[in-house]
């Protein structure tokens, strides 16, 4: 249930492309895990901010944040990662739809295995994660050094629906492991010196790691 803020604040959206209302009906049918509305404006605001040319997206799904962010940030190129072969065919189908092929490079792989001297650019300005959250630490690991001095890396779902607000008993057992991991990512990476770390509570949490030289 949204908050009277959160309510109030869709009331100033700007309409949206007909291809992004087809991605949101298609999410919401499937059952395909997108950013609520509030958590991609403010994405798109942390990004007109920060000004990145270049974006890592780890967890593509069907393509709906990466062509957001592509149409809200026109000088903005994207490489994109999904290991699910019937999410990444409609990704493609998306992305070519919106007319983004040339500026969303797009790749079928698992991000933890992926081989990243495939992608276009050798260092990002940002970098995405939102996939597996019980491999959040794992995936920073791996990219952030795809990362260049000062950028940011930004995770989505934080809160995980709130189950991180719960003690351990009370997350249902299939949950446990992944709300653990979750937690222990969110515990080092708010610690860890290397970064300046923000967790907002917006939509279903937005971490933001900045970069430290």
């Amino acid at each position: 249930m949204m908050t009277n803020y959160e309510t109030y604040r869709l009331n100033f959206e700007k309409e949206l492309d007909p291809v992004v209302k087809e991605m949101e009906e298609d999410a919401k049918v499937h059952f395909v895990p997108i950013m609520d509305p509030i958590g991609i404006e403010t994405f798109i605001g942390l990004l007109t901010i920060q000004k990145p040319t270049t974006l890592l997206e780890i967890g593509s799904a069907i393509g709906y944040s990466a062509i957001r962010l592509a149409q809200a940030n026109p000088e903005l190129r994207i490489a994109t990662i999904e290991r699910d072969e019937e999410r990444h065919a409609k990704a493609v189908h998306y992305i070519e739809r919106a007319k983004l092929n040339e500026r969303i490079s797009l790749f079928k792989d698992d991000a933890l295995t992926f081989d990243t001297t495939s992608l276009p650019y050798d260092y990002f300005d940002a970098c995405f994660i939102d996939a597996a959250k019980g491999q959040y630490q794992r995936f920073f690991e791996k990219y952030e050094p795809l990362v260049k001095t000062g950028g940011f890396i930004y995770c989505d779902n934080m809160f995980m629906h709130g189950m991180v607000f719960l003690d351990d008993q009370e997350v249902p057992k299939r949950s446990r492991t992944m709300i653990r991991n979750l937690k222990a990512f969110t515990e080092w990476i708010m610690g860890n010196p290397a970064y300046e770390t923000s967790l907002l509570p917006v939509g279903d949490g937005i971490l933001i790691a900045r970069k430290n030289s």
